[in-house]
């Protein structure tokens, strides 16, 4: 019985940690990032990722609108999660392919 509770146990701190990376966007082709300050105006919010995108060298950036990005002829839908992380919320941005 007390193998089976460790079995148990190591199979559920498994599945969240991997639901953990999936809700954070550790997927492949997904781009993630994370900012310093936190953004309430949806504008500046914008162009941040954009400034972001092109600083991590990404040549061809371009806002389209209704949250969908063109980086580099790819077009991705941009999302943000904000995740508690040592009691201050961390706003983190993924930019998901979009299909």
């Amino acid at each position: 019985m007390f193998w089976l509770y460790i079995i148990l146990g190591t199979a559920a701190g498994i599945g969240v940690f991997l639901f953990f990376n999936w809700l954070m966007g550790y997927r492949k082709g997904h781009i993630q990032m994370d900012f310093d300050e936190r953004y309430m105006n949806h504008q500046a919010y914008i162009e941040a990722i954009s400034e972001e995108l092109r600083d991590r060298g990404y040549k061809d950036v371009h806002y389209k609108g209704d949250h969908v990005f063109i980086v580099d002829g790819k077009a991705y839908v941009f999302f943000e999660r904000n995740v508690p992380m040592g009691g201050v919320p961390l706003q983190r941005t993924i930019l998901k392919p979009q299909k």
